[in-house]
C-alpha cells in the first residue's frame, strides 16, 4: 500500500511542466538582465562579445530617465494611498453586509481589474473629455487608482471573511466600544493584508502603460518611456538598465505582498 507521502509526490511529468513554464516566463527576463551589461550597442549577439557596467553610468546621467522615475513613484505612491482609503472602506461595508444588490455591487467594484486595460484607458479618457477635464499627473493618479483599489479590496475584504464574528462579539460583549473593538481585534488582524493590497498596487501603478496613455497627456511615465525608446536602437542598452532598475523596484512589494498573504503556518 503506497503512503499519503507517495500520493502526495508529484510525477516527473508535472516537476518537468513546472520547470518549463517557470523558464518561459523568466529566462526573457534574465535575458534583458544579461544585456544590460553588455558592450554591443545596438544588437542581441550570444553570447554578449563582453560585459561593461558603462551602461549603468550614461542611464545615471539622464535626467530624461530621472524625471520619469520621480513621476512613476509620485503616481504609484498617491494611488497607493487612495486604494487604500477607498478600497479598505468598500471592503468594510461589503464583507458581512445584507444589502439588497450585493453581489452586483461587488462585480461593479472589481470590474475595472477584469477588463483589458484599453477598454479602462479609453473609459476613462472619455469620460474626462465630457466633463473637460485635461490630462494630467491627476488623471493618472485617478486612472491607476481604479484598479489598485480593487487589488487593495481583494485582500481586506478576504481577510475580514476569515475574521470570526465571535471575536467582534466577545469584545463588545466585555465592554469594549466600536472604536476599541476596530483598534485592538480587527485592525491588527487585516494590517497584513492591508500592507500587502498596498505594496502589490503600488507594484502595478508603477509599470502600469495601457491606461497610462490614455490618461497622461504630455506626462511621460517611466513605462511610457520604455515605449518610446524602443525606436531608438543605439540606446538598447539603456533601456535594458532601467529595466533591470523596475524589476528591483517592483520585485520587492510583489514577495512581500506573497509572503504576507500566505498562511501564518506557511510563513513560519
Amino acid at each position: 500500500m503506497r503512503s499519503s507521502r507517495d500520493w502526495e509526490a508529484p510525477s516527473a511529468g508535472a516537476r518537468f511542466a513546472a520547470w518549463a513554464g517557470i523558464a518561459f516566463l523568466h529566462v526573457p527576463v534574465a535575458i534583458i538582465v544579461l544585456y544590460a551589461f553588455t558592450t554591443e550597442d545596438r544588437s542581441y549577439d550570444f553570447p554578449p562579445p563582453g560585459l561593461t557596467l558603462r551602461w549603468f553610468a550614461l542611464a545615471f546621467e539622464r535626467s530624461d530617465i530621472w524625471a520619469a522615475m520621480r513621476l512613476s513613484i509620485g503616481v504609484a505612491s498617491l494611488a497607493t494611498a487612495a486604494a487604500l482609503v477607498l478600497g479598505t472602506l468598500a471592503a468594510f461595508a461589503l464583507a458581512r453586509s445584507r444589502i439588497r444588490g450585493k453581489n452586483a455591487l461587488t462585480l461593479l467594484f472589481v470590474l475595472p481589474i477584469a477588463l483589458p486595460g484599453i477598454i479602462t484607458g479609453i473609459a476613462l479618457l472619455a469620460a474626462m473629455k465630457l466633463v473637460g477635464v485635461e490630462p494630467s499627473f491627476w488623471t493618472i493618479v485617478a486612472g491607476h487608482a481604479t484598479f489598485c483599489m480593487v487589488i487593495v479590496y481583494n485582500n481586506v475584504v478576504a481577510r475580514l471573511r476569515r475574521l470570526p464574528q465571535s471575536w467582534i462579539e466577545a469584545s463588545m460583549d466585555l465592554g469594549a466600544d466600536s472604536w476599541q473593538t476596530f483598534r485592538r481585534i480587527v485592525l491588527p488582524q487585516v494590517a497584513t493584508a492591508l500592507l500587502a493590497g498596498g505594496m502589490l498596487a503600488f507594484a502595478l501603478s508603477f509599470d502600469e502603460i495601457i491606461v497610462t496613455i490614455f490618461t497622461s497627456g504630455h506626462q511621460q511615465t517611466l513605462p511610457i518611456w520604455f515605449f518610446n525608446e524602443l525606436f531608438r536602437p543605439r540606446d538598447r542598452p539603456i533601456t535594458n538598465v532601467v529595466a533591470v532598475l523596475v524589476i528591483a523596484v517592483t520585485l520587492v512589494p510583489i514577495l512581500l505582498a506573497y509572503y504576507l498573504t500566505r498562511p501564518a503556518t506557511e510563513r513560519d
